[in-house]
């Protein structure tokens, strides 16, 4: 989780996959509902985040003992944008349509945007997208605002003031960090794996800093679609560039080495 600010603490083990925040977000940002598809991956029918998709409940079936068919657990966790510390997109937008607001989240001002599709990579996580298909498309990126004006007004984001069994928190992230190392032992102890995505160590770092939106897991992060080492884009430019000046340097001189010979 970021330094200060305002952030979420998802609990996937109090995640039941009601799809309560789908709906609330949807409801609230009012935003289209996509036709159910069946993915033939799970019970799971909306796929992925997208434009029009800024809350994503994930069911992963888990195979356990005992042949075709075994199972020992679901894993159910609500994915959502990370508002990052330093966030790949908000780096990449060359117009500053996306920026950082005084809840140190991050929000898309699609009046500004452009649709240059240049933050869609950026992101490590894959959340941001520009909205180009169906009615409602207008060819700006679109992602999660952590219910910018609902903040505004004081009230908490409509996903976690949704959410049934609480396993979406709403917070100041510093005090969500020390509620989410207690719950973690409190796991440990009754003998579960728990452990959080979104610190220095796991799920954040590497150019990327901690995340606005963290998460407790009970099973390795690709179980959940999150990337378990996410690099910031940014962070790669440079080697890429020295790699590629090696490169021509390299044909360079084999090009004069054989013009020589010749």
């Amino acid at each position: 989780m970021s330094v200060g600010g305002k952030g979420f603490f998802t609990d996937t083990s109090l995640c039941i996959g009601c799809k309560a925040c789908e709906v609330a977000c949807k409801q609230w940002n009012q935003l289209p509902m996509e036709e159910p598809v069946w993915t033939g991956f799970s019970y799971d029918n909306t796929q992925q985040l997208g434009a029009t998709t800024w809350r994503h409940v994930s069911f992963a079936e888990v195979p356990g003992e005992g042949g075709p068919g075994g199972q020992t657990a679901w894993m159910m966790m609500s994915d959502v944008c990370k508002h990052c510390e330093h966030a790949g997109c908000l780096e990449a937008c060359p117009t500053g349509a996306i920026m950082r607001t005084e809840f140190n989240t991050v929000v898309v001002q699609q009046d500004v945007c452009n649709g240059c599709n240049y933050c869609v990579p950026a992101c490590p996580y894959g959340v941001i997208e520009v909205h180009m298909q169906g009615p409602s498309a207008d060819g700006k990126a679109h992602k999660c605002t952590l219910c910018y004006d609902r903040l505004s007004d004081g009230l908490e984001p409509a996903c976690a003031k949704a959410c049934p069994t609480d396993s979406i928190v709403f917070g100041d992230v510093i005090q969500l960090q020390a509620r989410a190392e207690s719950r973690v032992k409190t796991l440990r102890e009754k003998g579960l794996n728990a452990y959080l995505y979104g610190t220095e160590e796991v799920g954040g770092g590497r150019g990327i800093g901690r995340l606005g939106a963290g998460f407790l897991l009970l099973d390795e992060p690709q179980h959940y679609n999150l990337p378990e080492r996410p690099v910031l884009p940014q962070k790669r430019t440079l080697p890429g560039v020295i790699s590629l000046t090696l490169t021509a340097v390299g044909l360079a001189a084999a090009t004069a080495w054989s013009l020589r010979k010749g």
